[in-house]
């Protein structure tokens, strides 16, 4: 029998709230019949979205609130007014008593890192965590950490990033030993920041057999897959990311205008609009939503606050497969494999200093 998924949403997260989070449910629960759902939120709004949705309705579980964090909330200000009663608050906290197996929400990132990590904790030998994303490239999918959870970084984040990212690609792209390759302004050793340099240095002297570490990787590398798991802090991380999507809406936006410009423009698309089509699918930002906040001991994941019904369903969809392929397990197996991957790093950086 499929194991049963327990997913905890903040229905009121995002843009508009319950309007996208229970359609996009109920498209993540077509794909994935053996879930059930906490909705978090206004009930007031939640059940008539609901009742649209019968096969949702039979497995979901309506849990009432009126508070909601504003998208424009600072952390500080989403947990002193939000801590144990907003909808974000109550569907971390539902993971946390064992109520859910993971909680989605697309509310202000800053505030679900906050409320996350004061709740959840963090997993030892993890300092912060991180956000991670799936990364379309030209030769598959690649997972890209951190995307903007925190700014900044010492080596031993650098590597402790790389360990948690190395654990999340063998989990969805069924790897033994993912490639991990560090972002950085060019391939040659003696470039970057110090901090940089010193993590290349703690992976390789760590030589751990659950990651293959295959060097610096520019900023073309990304879209390239130049390694299964790319790790960054999240300033730069988070930079690269908006740069990304920014530029698939730019040729998005491109090819559209330019198909229209003239008759033999529109034949011309005509005849290729199937490759065109595989194109705009490919750039599709909705298919790539769904953050995973690493580091945690729990489950949770960020979707983007401005995405529709389809693109919270993706980021239902990662959650889903994060608790189905036991990513805790494995990170945690990862962690403590031959006596403690990140408790050898100290003594590394020390040994190359």
């Amino acid at each position: 029998m499929p194991q049963r998924v327990r997913i905890a949403l903040d229905a009121m997260g995002g843009d508009v709230g319950a309007s996208v989070v229970v359609p996009g449910a109920a498209i993540s629960l077509s794909r994935h019949p053996e879930t059930e759902f906490l909705l978090i939120g206004d009930s007031a709004q939640i059940e008539p979205q609901l009742a649209n949705h019968a096969r949702l309705k039979a497995v979901s579980r309506v849990i009432h609130t009126d508070v909601t964090v504003s998208m424009h909330d600072k952390p500080s200000q989403a947990l002193r007014r939000g801590r144990k009663s907003s909808s974000m608050w109550l569907a971390i906290d539902a993971v946390k008593k064992g109520e859910a197996d993971v909680a989605v929400s697309a509310g202000n990132t800053g505030a679900l890192m906050a409320m996350a990590r004061f709740n959840l904790h963090t997993l030892p030998g993890i300092d912060r965590p991180a956000i991670a994303g799936v990364w379309p490239t030209t030769r598959g999918d690649s997972i890209v950490l951190d995307l903007g959870a925190t700014i900044g970084g010492d080596a031993h984040h650098l590597a402790a990033l790389a360990v948690m990212g190395s654990a999340m690609a063998s989990v969805l792209f069924n790897l033994k030993r993912p490639t991990v390759g560090l972002l950085n302004i060019g391939v040659e050793e003696m470039k970057g920041h110090e901090e940089i340099r010193e993590a290349a240095e703690i992976l390789r002297a760590m030589n751990l057999p659950q990651l293959e570490y295959v060097g610096f990787v520019e900023g073309d590398g990304i879209g390239r897959g130049a390694a299964d798991v790319i790790v960054t802090e999240g300033y730069s991380g988070n930079i690269a990311l908006k740069a990304a999507e920014g530029t698939a809406r730019q040729l998005t936006d491109i090819l559209r205008s330019a198909m229209a410009q003239s008759w033999r423009s529109r034949i011309g698309y005509l005849f290729a609009r199937n490759a065109f089509h595989a194109l705009r699918e490919k750039l599709d930002p909705r298919k790539s939503n769904g953050g995973v906040l690493l580091g945690l001991r729990g489950v949770v994941v960020k979707s983007h606050g401005g995405t529709d019904a389809e693109g919270f369903a993706y980021a239902v969809d990662v959650g889903y497969e994060m608790v189905h392929y036991h990513l805790l397990t494995k990170i945690n197996q990862m962690l403590n494999r031959d006596g403690g991957a990140l408790a050898s790093a100290p003594a590394a950086q020390e040994a190359i200093s």
